[in-house]
């Protein structure tokens, strides 16, 4: 005697049993769903390895406590610098509170002019760049200056400066806000930055000595 066929199943969605080709389309459906829900574990599982690993490495790397900007002696460096150069190379003495962060000899691109560049922050944490260039011409001031066009002259303490404003779209100006700009000597002397200008007067003050022994008369250009 064989055994009794198992009637089919009834859907309860259908109140009938599931035709051959409605059978097909939902064990294809349930397959697809099985294979979606698997990559996107592994998609989840590979983020949590690798959150991991990033973890790790952030924990095993040393960091150094010592804050961004960090004093710099650039009175030192000028030293070491000045070796072989005719032209004194500026040394200010900063106002109270005032810091430097950075100190460079740049020996200059295809326009052959070498400068001696001073990072400072003031006491208000704002950035004014000194930048002393030896032999400078006025394409040279002009390329450092964006070539923003000069506006009135200021004399600080017997130096007269040419004082240039950057006119260009706030995000486009990077740290160039403001700037003050004399010559004596050989050298072409920039200060530029984001400080006041009560700012830029005052390390104008403090470098007007220097300045004035580089040349009997010293002026804007």
């Amino acid at each position: 005697m064989s055994p009794a066929k198992r009637a089919p199943r009834v859907v309860a969605e259908l109140g009938r049993p599931e035709t051959p080709e409605e059978t097909r389309i939902r064990l294809a459906e349930n397959s697809r769903n099985y294979r979606a829900r698997k990559t996107v574990n592994n998609l989840v599982l590979s983020l949590l390895v690798t959150v991991g690993a990033v973890l790790v490495l952030v924990l095993l790397v040393p960091r150094s406590e010592a804050p961004v900007d960090r004093p710099v002696d650039f009175a030192t460096v000028a030293a070491q610098v000045q070796t072989g150069i005719d032209e004194p190379l500026l040394v200010p003495d900063l106002p109270a509170g005032w810091r430097a962060n950075a100190a460079q000899w740049r020996l200059g691109g295809s326009d052959k002019i070498p400068s001696w560049y001073i990072g400072l922050l003031t006491r208000g944490n704002e950035f004014i760049g000194l930048t002393q260039g030896l032999g400078a011409n006025p394409s040279w001031v002009a390329a450092q200056l964006k070539n923003a066009p000069a506006g009135d002259t200021v004399t600080i303490d017997g130096v007269t400066w040419d004082v240039y404003r950057n006119t260009a779209p706030e995000k486009e100006r990077g740290n160039f806000d403001y700037a003050l700009v004399t010559e004596a000597g050989t050298s072409a002397y920039l200060l530029v930055g984001t400080a006041t200008e009560a700012e830029f007067a005052e390390l104008a003050a403090a470098l007007s000595d220097q300045i004035t022994a580089n040349a009997p008369t010293t002026g804007g250009k």
